[in-house]
């Protein structure tokens, strides 16, 4: 892709099919991780303007690209984002994973799950839960809030800052309980010692009586794609013993890095 952004799949014809333009816009909005304008997607890609609104238009049309609440700026649409659920959670690398998390679980004897960013919240990919009777259930496919969660928090942390400080300005904080983290100061003090710590902590800020701890998963390009977590009632797991589990939770990590 043109300025060098390490993406894209414009070949020997420089990307002039229509399905290579169509493509080469994704994987730019994608990998600028933030709204884009037709000027910009024009010039990165060396479009026409012209060009570059018709397939715009296309894509709207498709739902793999949508109108940001600045109209002159574009962001993925719903179709890209499953797209993308569904690539993260095809048959075989699913199942590995799952089998990654089942280990984990056997090892430190509580419920772990496996998250990504979407959509300013948590997207549950994938989860295990521990044999006990006292716990707490989130389907796959189910969304979180990212402000009140470890790995909601996680993802925050690692976010570029201009982006992580728009979230913060416009997100709506809830009080989810008595913990949770209300205040724009304090969550940027939050995400600041996460980010070097090298982990997220939910103290109970989701739900009352509930505690978790969370990792990041990198991509090749080292950036932060989704998290490892466990949680666990503070009735059997103290954070203190909680945070004793950050190898076996690192460890599973690397592993699921392997399976991005």
């Amino acid at each position: 892709m043109p300025s060098g952004t390490g993406t894209g799949v414009a070949g020997k014809d420089g990307g002039g099919s229509s399905a290579a333009r169509a493509l080469n816009l994704l994987a730019l909005l994608a990998h600028e991780g933030r709204p884009l304008t037709l000027a910009e997607f024009a010039g990165r890609l060396a479009l026409p303007k012209a060009t570059a609104h018709r397939v715009c238009e296309q894509l709207i049309g498709l739902r793999f690209l949508a109108r940001d609440v600045q109209e002159r700026s574009f962001v993925a649409g719903p179709a890209l984002h499953q797209l993308a659920y569904d690539t993260l959670n095809h048959g075989v690398v699913r199942g590995l994973r799952h089998e990654v998390l089942a280990a984990l679980v056997g090892r430190i004897g509580e419920t772990c799950n496996f998250t990504t960013f979407d959509r300013a919240r948590v997207l549950y990919l994938d989860r295990v839960e521990a044999a006990w009777p006292l716990r707490l259930t989130l389907d796959v496919g189910s969304h979180v809030p990212l402000h009140c969660t470890a790995s909601g928090k996680l993802f925050m942390a690692f976010m570029v800052p201009a982006e992580r400080e728009m979230l913060i300005e416009h997100m709506t904080l809830t009080r989810m309980t008595r913990a949770t983290l209300v205040g724009a100061k304090a969550l940027r003090g939050e995400c600041e010692r996460i980010a070097r710590a090298g982990y997220s902590c939910d103290r109970e800020e989701f739900i009352a009586g509930l505690i978790a701890v969370a990792v990041p998963v990198r991509d090749k390009a080292g950036a932060v794609r989704a998290a490892v977590a466990v949680h666990a009632p503070v009735a059997r797991m103290t954070m203190r013993r909680a945070l004793a589990q950050l190898k076996p939770l690192r460890e599973a990590a690397k592993k699921m890095e392997r399976l991005l």
